[in-house]
């Protein structure tokens, strides 16, 4: 059954914390995002892991260079998947992928700006990559970009690997890109922009469980 990522990007502590405790019932992964991350830093995956323990906690680095440095730290806090640029150096994907496995947690390598995406993701997979992010980022979607092409491709290539899509996903795309083969579903707006933000990840949770 697929997963479903909650995207947190706010800025605000706090705001991040109360926006989790609406929707956890309801998601697989608590994402915090990049400029959730660089603002907040350890200090709020140590209280999402503390407060969601039986929740996956997604820290969204997007690591360009020094892998196995940059992701450690986020790992031993609790962190359970840090995502890596794959258009960075593969020593610096290899770097997060092993300190991914040194702590009993997972990498993704997240395909944004790449330009071969199949290559990049097969020779990821092939070096111990345990997710593939196919990625749309909002200034491609505010150009009129979505993800799902690059998730027919991807999927297309029969690797051993969870394949997370992100990129304007709401309830009327969901169950369609589950169906193309994401493992991992990332909603954001759909869900925060929401009036009630717990009714529309409810609403999205049956769409994916009715799959």
């Amino acid at each position: 059954m697929a997963e479903i990522q909650m995207a947190l990007d706010s800025l605000d502590f706090d705001a991040t914390m109360a926006l989790a405790e609406q929707v956890a019932p309801y998601v697989d992964i608590l994402e915090i995002g990049t400029p959730c991350i660089k603002y907040n830093g350890l200090e709020l995956v140590t209280a999402l892991k503390a407060k969601f323990p039986e929740k996956l906690i997604l820290v969204d680095l997007k690591t360009m260079d020094a892998g196995e440095y940059e992701s450690t730290p986020f790992y031993e806090a609790g962190g359970d998947i840090c995502t890596v640029l794959g258009v960075s150096d593969k020593a610096t994907m290899g770097g997060v992928i092993k300190a991914a496995n040194a702590n009993n947690a997972e990498a993704q390598i997240d395909l944004i700006s790449v330009k071969d995406k199949a290559a990049t993701a097969t020779e990821a997979a092939a070096n111990g990559a345990q997710i593939i992010g196919v990625h749309t980022g909002l200034d491609a979607q505010a150009a009129g970009q979505t993800p799902f092409a690059d998730l027919n491709m991807i999927a297309g290539l029969g690797m051993d690997v969870k394949i997370s899509v992100a990129g304007g996903i709401n309830k009327d795309t969901i169950q369609s890109t589950v169906q193309a083969g994401a493992a991992i579903v990332v909603v954001g707006a759909a869900i925060y922009g929401a009036p009630s933000p717990a009714e529309s990840a409810k609403e999205l949770r049956a769409l994916v469980d009715a799959e």
